[in-house]
């Protein structure tokens, strides 16, 4: 019996199933240590990664004991007692000192005894005793150095806080207004470009479809600035706002054109010449066979080019900002999630929260339509 060669175990399906799991995972970990993420606060996220969220971690930190407005005498010595944790903590503190290079040189336990007769005590729950013979003079008390852990915790109050944000809603359905008419018209258009490239004869198709194609490579960033200043134009024309839904709508059906042609121009001029040709031999329109036979047929593509339209306009920001307002009946919500940073950015633990919340919709459009979208989607790419 002849022993298959190396090339072909190495072609087998398990490897190929081994590096699709490989992808799988590749693309995946980002996503759930985001998830991971989105449920802990501001600390944990500047201690430790995502991948530590389940284990305790160990930090370094300092704390201020009271000063001479909150000494009291005991048995004629001084005392300074209070905490550096706040009631509801679960952080337990391991060691400590008075230096900062060496924050654990004393065990819980232990009394850290200074030059003037005064001593220090730490728990492991943070609670401190300070005792002197003399007062303390001075009303800002000394620093003391710990190290701690923290066993893993998670919280809501990033989601609460993206949740409750004023005007969130409001944001919302801004961009379901904005995103719903900018994926249907660039499809509904492209539709009829798409047949009349595959199916019509007429003088410089081919051109004219290399032209199309050719604006696939052009960035939409170069068009902005002379778009919006055709649309001021036209607003003093008319005497109506240049910033406007229906602004928006074309700049994104402009911008998603080409890309919706080319990919629904293959797929339809790849469909059975022989279905085509027996309804014009029955005296059917042109009309008539895109809207009978052609747009039933094409349900893949235009599934497939309607999740591509649909991710890009729910997630686009830049264009929402240069042709839309920041009123509260414009504003969208990948600009309200950016408010909500501040100016300096100074809730950036929201952001991962924000991300998830901005993503719930595009999961449910893409689930929808996925069992379309391989289909579609490759069939559209191979014939040219």
């Amino acid at each position: 019996m002849k022993k298959p060669s190396l090339p072909r175990i190495l072609s087998g399906r398990p490897l190929t199933h081994l590096f699709l799991l490989f992808l799988v995972v590749i693309w995946t970990a980002p996503t759930l240590g985001l998830f991971i993420s989105s449920f802990r606060d501001k600390e944990q996220l500047i201690l430790s990664g995502w991948w530590s969220a389940f284990s305790s971690s160990e930090q370094n930190k300092f704390g201020r004991i009271g000063g001479s407005d909150d000494q009291v005498e005991e048995n004629g010595k001084f005392v300074i007692t209070g905490s550096f944790f706040e009631a509801d903590s679960r952080a337990r503190i391991i060691a400590f000192g008075d230096r900062s290079n060496d924050p654990g040189k004393y065990k819980i336990g232990e009394t850290i005894h200074h030059k003037n007769g005064a001593t220090f005590t730490l728990d492991e729950n943070g609670n401190y005793r300070w005792e002197s013979p003399e007062p303390a003079k001075r009303k800002r008390g000394k620093r003391y150095f710990y190290v701690m852990t923290s066993p893993p915790g998670f919280t809501m109050d990033n989601y609460k806080e993206v949740l409750a944000s004023q005007g969130l809603g409001q944001s919302f359905i801004n961009t379901l207004t904005v995103t719903i008419p900018a994926t249907i018209i660039p499809i509904m258009i492209a539709a009829f470009a798409a047949y009349a490239f595959s199916w019509m004869r007429f003088p410089g198709r081919n051109l004219l479809f290399i032209v199309v194609v050719g604006l696939l490579v052009v960035p939409l960033q170069m068009s902005l600035i002379p778009l919006l200043r055709l649309y001021n134009s036209i607003g003093e024309f008319f005497n109506v706002a240049a910033k406007s839904y229906l602004g928006i709508w074309l700049a994104h059906t402009g911008f998603g054109l080409p890309l919706a042609i080319y990919l629904l121009r293959n797929y339809m001029s790849s469909l059975p010449k022989d279905i085509i040709e027996s309804a014009r031999i029955d005296g059917a329109t042109h009309f008539q066979i895109f809207t009978k036979i052609v747009v039933p047929l094409s349900v893949p593509a235009l599934a497939s080019f309607a999740i591509f339209q649909f991710l890009w306009v729910w997630n686009d920001l830049l264009i929402a900002l240069v042709f839309l307002g920041k009123a509260d009946n414009q504003i969208v919500l990948t600009s309200k999630l950016r408010e909500l940073l501040g100016s300096h950015g100074a809730n950036w633990e929201i952001l991962t929260a924000s991300a998830f919340v901005s993503i719930v919709v595009p999961l449910l459009v893409f689930f929808a339509l996925q069992r379309y979208f391989v289909r579609g989607l490759m069939t559209g790419s191979v014939k040219g």
